[in-house]
């Protein structure tokens, strides 16, 4: 008798054809990508992405406008912030008090690139749930139970978009706020024109990096608690 042979996990890969989810992003977005696969974003040109713990990101929803793009990938998330941003980065850390600490916070700027995010229409359903969202989210994309301190308008992801733990916990990056199609998303990405606001109505980009700031310090005291005490 043959033995059966369970068929091999498929990979994330091959449920997500390179040629569609770069024809999303050029056709339907004009954002630029990467040859090669997996579809990678090239970053510094109409955006540049935040990067932190997902835990520090829920936290700061709340200082971001409906059309500021966010995505997720494993336990960090991604928010898509103006041009420019990691080249003040720092600047800005500094004249928050942030800069003499070691914080889980980074950005990703010109001649960078980002793995592009599953388009909401390829992202896989969960069975029987029209509602998922990544681990340890609330209902309303605002963190885990839905009552994170990123609740309040514009932190619920749009209508129909399925975002899956499975996805995410494998690796993928998935949109937790997708871009919308057909429409420039710089008026909507967090700027920094003058320290303390945004430029054009823009959201603030000074208190989104305190808050995330701030989060980042609490995880890394958290951290080091819990750690056992080494005796000599």
């Amino acid at each position: 008798m043959v033995p059966t042979v369970p068929f091999p996990r498929r990979p994330v890969d091959a449920c997500r054809p390179s040629g569609t989810v770069r024809h999303w992003y050029e056709n339907e977005l004009g954002w630029a990508t990467v040859p090669g696969t997996p579809v990678e974003l090239l970053t510094g040109l109409r955006f540049d992405v935040l990067e932190a713990p997902a835990e520090a990101g829920y936290a700061a929803l709340r200082h971001l406008g409906p059309g500021s793009p966010v995505a997720v990938r494993a336990d960090r998330m991604w928010l898509f912030v103006a041009a420019g941003t990691a080249e003040e980065l720092p600047g800005l850390l500094d004249w928050l008090e942030w800069g003499a600490l070691e914080l889980d916070l980074r950005a990703t700027g010109a001649g960078g690139r980002v793995e592009a995010p599953l388009p909401p229409g390829l992202v896989r359903a969960q069975s029987g749930r029209g509602d998922a969202s990544p681990e340890g989210a609330g209902r309303d994309g605002t963190g885990p139970g839905g009552t994170g301190a990123g609740a309040g308008a514009g932190t619920t992801a749009p209508a129909g978009t399925v975002v899956t733990p499975d996805e995410s916990s494998q690796g993928a990056a998935v949109w937790l706020r997708p871009p919308e199609p057909g429409c420039e998303v710089e008026p909507f990405l967090p700027a920094l024109s003058t320290l303390g606001g945004g430029g054009g109505g823009a959201p603030d980009l000074v208190r989104l990096v305190d808050t995330m700031a701030t989060e980042c310090h609490r995880i890394r005291l958290r951290r080091c608690c819990a750690q056992p005490l080494a005796f000599s």
